[in-house]
């Protein structure tokens, strides 16, 4: 799967707004710590595409299942402590990184139906 238009549409709705970003969309994060969108974006992919449904709570549930479960910051309680203080931007953003995600679904399903 080509990830290039939901790394786009993402980057252009959630990175731009960002408080680890340049305002342009440009991550300013650096040394030990990494973008969880950027290392885990095509399981964050997989999560909005596999679940359909008004309400976040089922995209949460699927993030933490298959994308939290696999995080370095997950600790052996299975707590977060990232999520925990508010600084976890995956978390932060979910809302619009499904929205963005979602809506270059629909542009790349139309453009293919072409």
């Amino acid at each position: 799967m080509n990830l290039e238009p939901y790394w786009e549409a993402v980057r252009s709705k959630v990175c731009v707004a960002c408080v680890d970003s340049d305002g342009k969309g440009n991550c300013r994060m650096s040394g030990e710590e990494e973008c969880s969108l950027k290392v885990y974006f095509p399981l964050i992919v997989q999560v909005v595409k596999n679940v359909h449904n008004e309400s976040l709570d089922e995209y949460v549930t699927a993030l933490r299942n298959i994308v939290c479960s696999q995080c370095r910051h997950l600790g052996p309680d299975g707590r977060c402590r990232y999520r925990a203080a508010v600084d976890c931007g995956l978390d932060r953003y979910f809302p619009l990184i499904v929205q963005a995600i979602e809506e270059a679904d629909l542009r790349v399903s139309f453009s293919s139906n072409l």
